[in-house]
């Protein structure tokens, strides 16, 4: 069987979530699967993170912009090569696929009310081009998969849509993200301070920067000896917006924010991290909460959405739009060494229960299952 999976944005250097889901199921199949005939369709870039196989054929295609490249260049490469499915990856699709159609749809929070707007203008454009193009799409899908059970029940009741039509498997993480002895040679290029505390952050509203950064300066001010805040993924420029915005400006000394932090250089930023903050409003999964437990990283997360499905029952929950409750976790974090320590067996154990091999193995499972 022929098999096409779109990953246009795999061989970008600056990848997020959905590249990184893409490359690493991708990376399991091709050690999993030697029977079928796979065709992987990617953008030019300049990370050539996926080598070709036997069975894997990887194929460049040259494109302005993401519509055009989706709508237009991706179903003429289709029709060359004749696959009998096609897998889109990352929640939207040609309008017109000469194959079977399977789609990765994450999440719809693009379809879900805009609690503020203010979106950088590209995920503007993302955010009308998914609304525009995924219901257009849904009823051509032979299998429609997302990543968390939360996600499958929102999706199927927002949408109505069979509930045989849709499937949740759930993401995996790498193997690289375990516990490691010395890591300040890598931390130190991002943070001078040997011990500090470390939130992924960006301009989506769901990130929730603003109570975060607002809760760690209420931290700084209860803390004995309040440990400086890594802030990945965030300008500067940003940062000192919601600084001022919020009235703690105080704090500015005490964060670091260099930007993009190199995939391979996270093991050691979790390692290195005391405490891991992931309190998002609305997360479809949540790899980030994965990587740190398995790194042996404490983190403190959010009550909602697919979040307590994926960090279990035993991780520190926490309402995200409550401050101090927060900073109270960050204190207890700091200062209650058996709290601590319970903290760090369950993230190491909970972890163990995803890979993405399991993600592999259940997404071959439906390929075969396609007729």
């Amino acid at each position: 069987m022929k098999i096409a999976i779109e990953a246009q944005r795999i061989f970008r250097t600056n990848k997020h979530g959905m590249d990184f889901v893409a490359l690493e199921t991708i990376r399991e199949l091709q050690k999993l699967d030697h029977i079928h005939e796979y065709y992987i369709l990617v953008a030019p870039g300049e990370d050539h993170c996926l080598e070709e196989s036997a069975n894997f054929h990887i194929i460049e295609i040259k494109c302005p912009t993401y519509p055009l490249w989706e709508q237009v260049a991706l179903p003429l490469a289709i029709r060359k090569i004749k696959p009998e499915i096609v897998h889109c990856t990352s929640n939207t699709a040609p309008l017109f696929c000469p194959a079977r159609l399977i789609l990765t749809l994450h999440d719809i929070i693009f379809l879900e009310k805009r609690v503020h707007n203010n979106k950088s203008m590209y995920q503007n454009m993302g955010w009308y081009y998914r609304r525009f193009v995924v219901p257009r799409i849904l009823k051509k899908c032979k299998q429609i998969i997302t990543v968390s059970q939360f996600e499958c029940h929102r999706i199927r009741e927002t949408l109505h849509l069979p509930e045989e039509q849709i499937i949740a498997i759930h993401n995996g993480f790498s193997k690289r993200f375990h516990p490691l002895e010395s890591v300040y040679d890598t931390t130190k290029k991002y943070i001078p301070a040997k011990e500090y505390l470390f939130f992924l952050g960006n301009t989506d509203p769901k990130k929730n920067t603003p109570r975060t950064l607002k809760a760690y300066s209420v931290y700084v001010q209860q803390s004995a000896n309040p440990l400086p805040l890594l802030i990945a993924d965030l300008k500067e420029e940003v940062i000192h917006q919601i600084l001022k915005q919020e009235g703690i400006e105080n704090i500015k000394n005490m964060l670091y924010s260099p930007g993009y932090i190199t995939h391979s250089d996270l093991p050691a930023i979790y390692n290195g991290a005391r405490t891991f903050l992931y309190t998002s409003l609305r997360e479809s999964f949540g790899i980030p909460l994965l990587e740190a437990m398995a790194c042996g990283t404490p983190v403190i997360t959010s009550n909602t959405s697919a979040i307590p499905e994926i960090a279990g029952d035993g991780v520190i929950l926490v309402n995200p739009l409550d401050v101090n409750a927060i900073a109270k976790e960050l204190l207890r974090l700091e200062t209650d060494v058996p709290y601590r320590d319970q903290q760090i067996a369950y993230g190491l154990e909970r972890s163990k229960q995803f890979s993405w091999q399991h993600t592999a193995e259940q997404l071959l499972k439906i390929y075969e299952s396609i007729h």
